[in-house]
């Protein structure tokens, strides 16, 4: 059994996050700071994305750091997974000023433990509960911590990438990246770049109020992304979120590939070399288990969030399980053999390696795997518990994984209800290679759920 969630009150799924000047001030994140400090004693590494809010909330980060003993390297603007890999063995703790793909407006915290991974639910409700009660162990002036530059560290990471795959791997192909003024402006591109390829890019300059489309690099916001793929006769382009963790692909033809496709493609590309299973959530495609069914490789699902991921994918190693591949259907994966996190930077990477020396190009790939239709929503309720209460004993009689919510599972279908960790609502999706079957279950549960 893997990681189960907890129930937290400040941080969610990834972090704490909220409309900057409003739920996230530096009063706030400076109490996050003093409680960290408190808590892992050390040297620590802070960095952020792009944000506007990103200065004065890292300053205060860093006091409250530095108030409870800690000395503090300052990375500055990186993606979070450059800051993950920076703390990994090196750094008692790291703290990422992001709200990721939220809206220009938000901003957030991040907590990195010692080992590269988001800080796991029971250590943050410990978290929390020191913040709540202002339970901070403060330096005397004496041992009161310093504050170091540590921009220059990012290029370890990058090289780190690079060195991961073959020299000029990426030679002769074509590729256009759009950091979206994010984090990620001054890695991807130039991880793509010594790899061999020819890049191209757009929003590639760091602009917290993200001029050229949103952080949440959707289809409508990346439609310059295309015209630029087609423009160029590019192999690919790929979209970043505001903290890089995440990659979004678009093919040769500037059409967008659903994340899920994204992760079965390399899923199929690593599981075809590497044994092991594959890690991802209840709410990835069935499309994902079935490609690594081709190769031979189990799937292990885990609840909704990419810390659950990592931590089952660690758990499952540390017990002699071999890992190929994890990842979420949201352009979120994680490459084993690198790091146990979401890492736009290598993903990006890992298309290259897929695509070079491939007779196919990106959307031959595509049309290679089975189709799958899912049906996403959301139903704002007052009692979401209660939702799930009565579909567990509705379908009990059925197969169904209570990892997050119910997720009811069919020979050709699969439904997913699960509540929010954010907001008082549920979380429907449901999945059939058949259109008709997919709906026909969705209207069942709605019915359910309605009634």
């Amino acid at each position: 059994m893997g990681p189960q969630k907890m129930k937290k009150e400040l941080f969610g799924t990834n972090g704490v996050r909220g409309v900057a000047g409003k739920e996230m001030t530096p009063k706030l994140v400076l109490s996050i700071g003093m409680a960290l400090g408190s808590m892992r004693k050390g040297t620590i590494a802070v960095g952020m994305d792009t944000r506007t809010s990103g200065p004065a909330l890292a300053s205060a980060m860093k006091a409250g750091l530095m108030a409870a003993g800690c000395n503090v390297v300052d990375c500055g603007i990186l993606p979070t997974p450059a800051l993950q890999y920076i703390v990994r063995g090196r750094f008692a703790a790291g703290a990422m000023i992001t709200a990721s793909h939220n809206p220009p407006e938000y901003n957030g915290v991040k907590v990195i433990e010692a080992d590269g991974t988001e800080m796991g639910d029971e250590e943050t409700i410990a978290l929390e509960q020191r913040i709540f009660t202002s339970d901070f162990s403060f330096a005397g002036w004496s041992d009161a911590g310093r504050e170091d530059p540590g921009g220059s560290l990012v290029s370890g990471y990058v090289d780190a990438v690079v060195g991961a795959f073959p020299k000029g791997i990426g030679k002769g192909m074509t590729v256009v990246v759009d950091p979206g003024c994010g984090a990620a402006v001054n890695t991807t591109p130039r991880i793509l770049s010594r790899l061999g390829c020819r890049v191209f890019t757009l929003n590639a300059q760091a602009d917290g109020t993200f001029p050229g489309r949103l952080p949440e690099p959707s289809i409508e916001g990346l439609g310059p992304l295309a015209e630029m793929v087609r423009s160029t006769g590019a192999a690919f382009g790929i979209a970043h979120d505001g903290d890089a963790d995440r990659a979004v692909f678009v093919d040769e033809n500037g059409q967008y590939i659903e994340e899920n496709v994204e992760l079965a493609l390399i899923a199929d590309s690593i599981c075809s070399r590497e044994r092991g299973v594959v890690v991802t959530p209840v709410s990835s495609s069935r499309l994902v288990e079935e490609i690594a069914r081709r190769h031979g490789s189990d799937t292990v699902y885990t609840p909704v969030g990419s810390i659950y991921v990592a931590r089952t994918m660690i758990g499952l190693v540390e017990n002699g399980t071999p890992v190929a591949l994890g990842g979420e259907g949201n352009g979120g994966v994680i490459y084993p053999k690198f790091q146990f996190c979401r890492d736009g930077g290598m993903t990006a990477a890992m298309m290259v390696s897929l695509l070079s020396g491939q007779p196919r190009t990106l959307s031959g790939l595509v049309e290679n795997l089975p189709a799958f239709h899912m049906i996403k929503d959301k139903i704002r309720i007052g009692d979401p518990s209660r939702i799930i209460t009565t579909l567990v004993e509705r379908y009990a009689s059925e197969s169904c994984d209570l990892t997050d919510g119910i997720r009811i599972n069919r020979p050709d279908s699969w439904a997913l209800v699960r509540p929010s960790g954010t907001e008082p609502l549920v979380r429907v999706m449901v999945e059939s290679r058949d259109p008709d079957t997919a709906r026909d279950l969705y209207q069942e549960i709605m019915a359910y759920i309605s009634g």
